[in-house]
């Protein structure tokens, strides 16, 4: 039974995915964080239907992820808990990300 639900799951999965990105966005308005000048690198997100979202770097503006409702929601709150945070290491010379 287990094995079953799983699979619905999954297949339930795949469907929003390939439903999400068959979406025309082309049209979509994209939104970066205030204070961000046109020139600079910056992560731009789009709102689409059913409170997806769509994800793109300033610089690779033709490579967009796209995420459901419920999974840019337990993103949003993954990072505010800190969970993405990044880790003093040797290549950023021991500082954190701010």
């Amino acid at each position: 039974m287990a094995d079953t639900k799983d699979e619905e799951l999954k297949a339930r999965k795949e469907r929003e995915r390939d439903e999400l990105y068959a979406l025309d966005i082309s049209g979509a308005e994209w939104h970066s964080a205030p204070g961000t000048e046109e020139h600079e690198e910056r992560v731009e997100i789009a709102y689409l239907p059913e409170g997806a979202v769509a994800m793109r770097s300033s610089l690779d503006p033709d490579t967009v992820l796209r995420y459901t409702e419920a999974e840019w929601r337990a993103f949003v709150l993954g990072a505010r808990d800190g969970e993405f945070d990044l880790e003093p290491g040797p290549r950023d010379g021991g500082l954190a990300a701010e």
